[in-house]
């Protein structure tokens, strides 16, 4: 590994110089950024996916979604189509994307949820089209410098910090490490519940933040039921079953589920995986029920029956500071 990293070096060289270019554009103004008269707040990442951005959009639209009018603009990756589009619970995930569906089916009128290529184009429709939203949450758009939220959040996972990590093609960053300054809070996802004060501040330390920007910790909670499209089953009580992911690190629901002595066979896609009738076949040809993430879910219900596919949901919760970090967040909403 040590040798193949020496040799894709150049061109992570390479790579870099290219983002460097393009931060500094937007940086002397050569490149413009929109910035909007309402609360518009991103959260995104510096690698590849797999940090927990979904599971922290859906707590913080359960937080506030009574209080606010409240959207999500996402790109909508891997769908069929292109351009704006309202996504709506009848869509499948083929034509909007799988993280979008899975707000509006859990969230339906509490949130709108749009897909946009073009960010600035995405906030515009949305504000015409629900000129009453007053809270908009940019999904996967911390690289995305088209717009200037007022808010910006990073995620970085506990396993695997950006400070420790590489610009592609060494490593899993899309973008450079300096981007993380950009960032009013950093957010360390996928901590153990019991991590200690002492680490924290290693991890702190670690990270180097600016006196300016905030850190916060979070875990990932599995929920005690497993769901079909209409039934609902203890996890307790379901075991020998076939789990399939298409996430970017399924490495954790692996060992979690392992944790409860759960018996299963596991069959692993890449994230976002668009499965084809072959595959759907094959897991079919098990005879066992399929368990697999909220996300998968929408891609695969269509191709199972009621009692042939289950998802398993997860909840983002925020270690010690929860409170603390709401108030952040209401206190810059509250300030338009």
């Amino acid at each position: 590994m040590k040798h193949l990293r020496l040799l894709l070096f150049p061109f992570s060289l390479i790579y870099g110089l290219i983002v460097f270019i393009r931060h500094k554009l937007y940086d002397y103004g050569i490149k413009t950024s929109t910035q909007f008269d309402l609360p518009v707040i991103c959260i995104g990442n510096l690698s590849f996916g797999g940090t927990g951005k979904s599971p922290l959009i859906a707590d913080i639209v359960s937080q506030f979604s009574t209080e606010y009018n409240m959207a999500s603009l996402s790109r909508g990756y891997k769908r069929s189509t292109r351009g704006f589009r309202l996504v709506e619970v009848n869509d499948v995930a083929s034509s909007v994307g799988d993280e979008p569906l899975q707000f509006k089916s859990t969230f339906d009128d509490q949130l709108t949820v749009a897909v946009c290529e073009n960010r600035v184009i995405g906030v515009l429709n949305i504000l015409k089209l629900k000129p009453k939203t007053d809270l908009i949450l940019l999904d996967d758009a911390f690289q995305h410098r088209k717009i200037n939220p007022g808010l910006s959040i990073l995620l970085t996972t506990y396993k695997d910090l950006y400070i420790d990590d590489y610009l592609l093609p060494v490593g899993n960053l899309r973008d450079a490490k300096y981007a993380a300054n950009r960032a009013d809070m950093i957010i360390v996802t996928k901590c153990p519940e019991s991590l200690s004060s002492n680490e924290q501040k290693i991890i702190s330390n670690k990270l180097k933040l600016n006196p300016n920007q905030s850190l916060y910790f979070s875990a990932i909670n599995y929920s005690k039921a497993i769901y079909s499209i209409t039934s609902v089953i203890d996890l307790s009580d379901f075991d020998d079953f076939i789990l399939v992911t298409g996430i970017a690190n399924p490495k954790p629901l692996v060992e979690f589920l392992k944790s409860q002595g759960k018996k299963f066979k596991h069959h692993e896609f890449a994230d976002h995986h668009n499965f084809n009738l072959a595959e759907i076949n094959q897991l079919k040809s098990y005879k066992k029920p399929i368990l697999t993430t909220t996300k998968d879910f929408m891609r695969l219900k269509l191709n199972f029956d009621d009692k042939g596919l289950y998802h398993l949901p997860i909840q983002s919760q925020i270690i010690q500071k929860e409170k603390q970090f709401y108030n952040e967040l209401r206190q810059f909403i509250d300030s338009f």
